[in-house]
C-alpha cells in the first residue's frame, strides 16, 4: 500500500505539468485545491510577506520539455495527414462531379476548381470511382465478373443470383459492407444526385431490422443492381433507369413521407418576399430550371398562399396524369375568378370544376375541338393567313431595299403578328373581319390588345396574394388588372350583340349553315343551337379570345426566330410545304396534312418557348411520386420549361430540330412518350382552343415560307420573360426578302 502511494506522488507532478501545457491551463486554475490547502497551511505557520500578504506561488516549467515538443510534433503531423487525406476526399467528389457536368454540359463550380487546385490536379482515384469515370479503361483488374461478385447478396426484396453457381458453395460470412458515394452531384439523372449505394450480404442469421440496412438510414439509400434499379420489386434495365431517372422504392420498399420531399422554404411569406425582391415573377422558368438543378427532379414551394409539388419527369406526369379523375382539376386562377364573382358574370370552363365544368366542356368541344369543326373554320383562318402575306409584302415592297421584286425589309413583326392573331381568333369566334390589315387599324381593337397584354402582365403576382385583399385595399395592381378584364368584356360583349342581331335578322341563317352554307362561327353555332345560355356563351366566349392572341402571336415570333437563325431547317421546311401546296390544289388541310415538319415546328417552338410554363393537376387519390407520397388534393405542376430543355428526355435539347417528332425519331425514355409536348396540356382538360392555335400557327407559317425568306442581323439566344405566359424580353428583329 504504501509503494501505490509513492507510486502516486512521484506521478503527480509530471501529469500536471503535462496537462496544464497541453490545454494551454495555468496551473493554478487546475490545482486549485492543492494551492489553498499550502496557503492554509502557510497562514498557520504565519508566513506572511512584510507588507501582511501571503506570498504568491511560483510554478516553474520547464521551457522546452522534450515530452511537450515531441507531442505537439505528432499533432501536427496528424492534423497535415488529415488535412491532406480530406483535399484528396474532396478532389475525388470534384472530378465526379466534373464528370458528369461535362457529360450533361452542366455549369462549371468554382468550389470543385479549387479542390482540384489543393492537391496540385493529380487525382488518384479508386477503382471503382474510376470505373464510372472511365468505364471502358482497362485496368489491372477489367476481368472482374460485377455479377458474380454479387452472388448471393441481398438487395431490399430482390436477390441477384449468378448465372453459374459453384457446385460448393461455402456459408456467407455474417457481416454487412455499406458501399457509400456521397453527394455525386450533377448527374441528370437526378441533376443534383445524392446517392447511398448500401449493400447488405446476406447471412445466416439477422442482419438487423429489415427497416434498416447496416445503420444506414432507407430514406436516403438507393437500390442498384448489376443491371439496372430495382423499382417495385421488379427489375429495369440500365437504359430505362438512366432515361428516366425514376426512384419508385427504396431498398426496403419503403415510401418516403410528403414532408421528406426537398423544398425551398417552409415560410410562404418569406419566400413572397424573396420572389418580390429577386424579380422572380418575370424570371419563373429559369427559376424552376435552377431549382431542379439544385434539389432534383421533384421539389416543393410555398410562395404566399400558392403551394404546389413540380415534377419534370415524363414518368412522373404520366403518373399524375394517370390520377386526374373524371373531372380533372387544375390551378384556379383566383384573380380571374374573383373579378367574375365581383362583377356578377358568368364562369367559362377554364374557371368550373366538376360535373359544371364537363358538362359546358362536352358542348364546346363539338364546335372547337372535334375534326367537323375544324374543317368549317379552316378556310376563315386561311383567309387571313394569305391576307396576312399580302399586306407583308405590301410593305416589303414599300419599305424595303434592294431590286424590284427581290426586296427585304428587316423590322419587329410582333405587332403584326399580334394583330394577325386577333383578326383571325375574331374571324373564326364571332364570324366576321375587323379589318386590322388596312392602312389605319381601330383604336378598339389596339385597346384590346393592350388589355390582353395588361391582364396577363398583373395575373402572376395576384397569384400568390389574397385577391379579396387587394380589392379591400384598392391596391393599383388589383385596379389594373380589373380595369384590363372590363375591357376585354366590353369588348367581347359588343361583339356578341352584333352577332345576336345578325342572328335575330335572319332567321334562315340557321338552316344555311346547317346545310353547309356560310360558317357562323363559332358564336353562331352556340347560338344556334341554344344548348348553353347566353351568359354562358358570353363568358366562355370572351376566355377564348383573352386566350387567343397573345398565346398565338408569341410563338409565332419564337418560329419566325429560329427559322432565321437555322437556314438548313428552314428550307427542308420550306420545299415540304411547297410540295405539298402544290399538291393540295387549295385546300389548306390536305396542305398541313402533307407537311409534317410544319406540325414539327410548332411543337419544337412550344417545347423550347412553352406558352404557359406549367401544368397543373390535383390528383384524385395519393400518388407515389420519385418515391415520395403525395397526398391526394395535392397541386401538382409539370414544369415544362425544364421538362423541353432537358437532355435527359431530349437529345440535344437546344437544337432546334423539327424533325425530332417524326414516328422514327426515338426521344430519350421509355414509357411516357406522350408527356413530353405539353403546351396546350394533356387529356379532358386540355386547351380548349387548341385546334384553333394550332392551325392558325400553321397556316401563317406555311404562306410566310411560300413567299419570303427569313435571316436574323443577330442568331443570339433571345432573352426570354414570364408573364402568365413565356415572351421575349425584347421582340426579334427579322428580316423578309422576297423569294
Amino acid at each position: 500500500m504504501e509503494s501505490v502511494v509513492r507510486v502516486k506522488k512521484l506521478l503527480k507532478t509530471p501529469i500536471r505539468k503535462l496537462t496544464s501545457w497541453v490545454s494551454r491551463v495555468k496551473e493554478r486554475k487546475l490545482c486549485a485545491k492543492h494551492r489553498n490547502k499550502r496557503t492554509r497551511d502557510q497562514r498557520g505557520r504565519g508566513g506572511c510577506n512584510r507588507l501582511g500578504r501571503t506570498p504568491r506561488l511560483r510554478t516553474s516549467h520547464p521551457k522546452d520539455p522534450s515530452i511537450i515538443c515531441s507531442f505537439q510534433a505528432d499533432l501536427e503531423k496528424e492534423r497535415k495527414l488529415r488535412e491532406a487525406r480530406n483535399a484528396q476526399k474532396n478532389a475525388e467528389r470534384a472530378v465526379l462531379r466534373d464528370h458528369f457536368r461535362r457529360k450533361y454540359q452542366l455549369s462549371e463550380s468554382p468550389k470543385d476548381t479549387n479542390h482540384l487546385k489543393s492537391v496540385g490536379g493529380k487525382v488518384s482515384l479508386p477503382h471503382k470511382l474510376s470505373k464510372i469515370i472511365h468505364p471502358k479503361t482497362k485496368t489491372k483488374d477489367d476481368g472482374f465478373n460485377l455479377l458474380s461478385a454479387f452472388q448471393g447478396l441481398s438487395f431490399g426484396t430482390v436477390e441477384l443470383k449468378a448465372r453459374k453457381h459453384s457446385k460448393t458453395s461455402a456459408p456467407a460470412p455474417a457481416t454487412c459492407k455499406v458501399i457509400a458515394m456521397e453527394q455525386i452531384q450533377g448527374c441528370e439523372t437526378m441533376r443534383s444526385l445524392y446517392i447511398r449505394v448500401t449493400v447488405c450480404v446476406r447471412t445466416q442469421g439477422t442482419c438487423g431490422s429489415r427497416n434498416q440496412l447496416c445503420g444506414v438510414a432507407p430514406q436516403r439509400a438507393f437500390c442498384m443492381t448489376a443491371a439496372g434499379t430495382v423499382a417495385h420489386g421488379k427489375l429495369e434495365g440500365r437504359k430505362g433507369a438512366e432515361s428516366t431517372g425514376v426512384r419508385k422504392r427504396g431498398v426496403d420498399g419503403r415510401v418516403r413521407s410528403f414532408e421528406e420531399i426537398p423544398h425551398t422554404g417552409r415560410s410562404g411569406w418569406i419566400n413572397l418576399v424573396k420572389f418580390w425582391r429577386e424579380d422572380r415573377f418575370r424570371q419563373l422558368h429559369k427559376h424552376m430550371e435552377r431549382t431542379f438543378n439544385t434539389l432534383g427532379p421533384i421539389y416543393r414551394e410555398h410562395v404566399g398562399t400558392h403551394s404546389s409539388v413540380n415534377i419534370m419527369l415524363p414518368l412522373d406526369i404520366a403518373e399524375l396524369f394517370r390520377a386526374e379523375g373524371l373531372h380533372p382539376r387544375r390551378m384556379t386562377l383566383q384573380p380571374w375568378a374573383t373579378h367574375r364573382e365581383t362583377r356578377q358574370h358568368s364562369k367559362g370552363v377554364f374557371l368550373k370544376n366538376g360535373e359544371e365544368w364537363r358538362a359546358d366542356r362536352l358542348l364546346l368541344n363539338k364546335e372547337v375541338m372535334m375534326s367537323a369543326a375544324v374543317k368549317r373554320f379552316l378556310p376563315l383562318l386561311d383567309e387571313v393567313a394569305m391576307d396576312f402575306c399580302r399586306m407583308l409584302r405590301a410593305k416589303v415592297e414599300k419599305e424595303g431595299r434592294g431590286e424590284e421584286g427581290k426586296r427585304s425589309l428587316t423590322m419587329d413583326p410582333s405587332p403584326d403578328l399580334f394583330r394577325f392573331a386577333l383578326e383571325a381568333s375574331c374571324h373564326v369566334i364571332y364570324g366576321e373581319r375587323i379589318g386590322l390589315f388596312s392602312s389605319s387599324p381601330s383604336l378598339e381593337s389596339q385597346k384590346f390588345i393592350w388589355a390582353v397584354e395588361r391582364m396577363l402582365a398583373t395575373t402572376p403576382p395576384l397569384l400568390y396574394l389574397p385577391p379579396r385583399l387587394m380589392l379591400l385595399v384598392g391596391a393599383p395592381l388589383w385596379t389594373q388588372h380589373a380595369s384590363a378584364w372590363d375591357h376585354i368584356f366590353s369588348h367581347a360583349e359588343a361583339r356578341i350583340q352584333k352577332g345576336y342581331q345578325r342572328m335575330s335578322s335572319s332567321q334562315a341563317r340557321g338552316s344555311e349553315a346547317a346545310a353547309g352554307g356560310q360558317y357562323t362561327g363559332v358564336l353562331g353555332q352556340l347560338m344556334e343551337k341554344g344548348q348553353l345560355s347566353l351568359d354562358l356563351i358570353k363568358a366562355n366566349v370572351t376566355e377564348l379570345m383573352a386566350g387567343g392572341v397573345d398565346t398565338t402571336a408569341v410563338p409565332l415570333q419564337f418560329a419566325l426566330f429560329e427559322l432565321g437563325r437555322n437556314p438548313e431547317v428552314q428550307e427542308r421546311v420550306r420545299q415540304q410545304v411547297r410540295t405539298s401546296w402544290a399538291q393540295a390544289g387549295g385546300d389548306p388541310q390536305r396542305a398541313l396534312q402533307g407537311a409534317p415538319l410544319l406540325k414539327g415546328t410548332i411543337k419544337e417552338i412550344l417545347r423550347l418557348y412553352p406558352v404557359g410554363t406549367t401544368v397543373q393537376r390535383y390528383p384524385v387519390k395519393d400518388i407515389v411520386l420519385q418515391n415520395y407520397h403525395v397526398p391526394a388534393g395535392t397541386m401538382v405542376q409539370a414544369c415544362l420549361y425544364p421538362l423541353g430543355r432537358s437532355a435527359e428526355v431530349f437529345k440535344d435539347p437546344l437544337r432546334f430540330e423539327p424533325g425530332r417528332w417524326g414516328r422514327e425519331d426515338g426521344q430519350r425514355g421509355e414509357g411516357a412518350g406522350g408527356f413530353r409536348s405539353l403546351a396546350f396540356g394533356f387529356g379532358a382538360r386540355q386547351c380548349v382552343g387548341r385546334r384553333i392555335a394550332e392551325n392558325e400557327m400553321q397556316l401563317l407559317l406555311m404562306h410566310i415560307l411560300l413567299s419570303f425568306h427569313l435571316s436574323l442581323l443577330s442568331s443570339e439566344d433571345l432573352k426570354t420573360t414570364c408573364t402568365l405566359i413565356l415572351q421575349p424580353e425584347t421582340p426579334p428583329r427579322i428580316t423578309f426578302s422576297k423569294l
